[in-house]
């Protein structure tokens, strides 16, 4: 997933660059108008758009960009005025931060955006956010190396929130034919070892939590 980043404080461009790849995205870093216009090709998934640029607006800037692409955009401005939020979503905006925000806030309006415009497949549960289409699990914005069946086992729960799954069920699911080969300790070797990864104590699951005498479950 490609993200264009319009902003002309670099420090702030930084810090927008390095939230974003550290998430799993891939990035653009412009800082003015001009920049943009070249470096942009519209085939971006996303655009932060700060509206206050040195050589230019960046309401303007976006229509003129859409012209190559229907590229969702948030923009990113110190003003709050409401004639700026509105002229934003008329000239097409997903979203709309002001100045200073919270990256994880911003991060989940990144997710919000690309799942509504069908950028990017997701799962989410609290945190914890899965990537079918990449194969990949952030926890609060940090990517986690999981093993294969690790990763199958914990996109298999985050499919089925808030069901009870049998241990039958997850070994039939996850492990296949070799189910029935599989003892009831490989699974929950397997529950052990993404708890170490994902749950903040192991101890004390929030994330997959036992239902005694039938299961596991994922979610609230």
């Amino acid at each position: 997933m490609l993200i264009g980043i319009i902003e002309d404080d670099r420090l702030l461009n930084q810090a927008l660059e390095h939230v974003l790849s550290t998430a799993g995205y891939d990035t653009v870093c412009t800082h003015t108008k001009e920049e943009a216009l070249t470096l942009l090709s519209g085939n971006e998934d996303l655009l932060l758009v700060d509206i206050g640029l040195p050589d230019g607006d960046g309401i303007r800037l976006y229509q003129e960009l859409r012209t190559r692409g229907k590229t969702p955009a948030i923009f990113l401005t110190a003003r709050d005025e409401e004639k700026d939020m509105l002229d934003a979503f008329n000239c097409g905006a997903d979203d709309y931060v002001v100045k200073p925000f919270s990256m994880k806030i911003l991060l989940k309006r990144v997710e919000v955006v690309l799942k509504r415009s069908g950028g990017d497949e997701m799962l989410v549960c609290r945190d914890l956010v899965l990537y079918p289409g990449r194969k990949q699990v952030f926890l609060n914005g940090a990517e986690i190396a999981l093993t294969a069946k690790e990763y199958q086992l914990l996109e298999y729960l985050m499919m089925n929130q808030n069901q009870v799954l049998t241990k039958e069920n997850l070994l039939d699911q996850v492990w296949g034919l070799d189910g029935d080969f599989v003892s009831d300790n490989t699974l929950s070797v397997t529950i052990g070892r993404l708890r170490k990864k994902i749950e903040p104590c192991a101890g004390q699951p929030v994330y997959i939590r036992n239902v005694f005498g039938m299961g596991y479950r994922m979610g609230d």
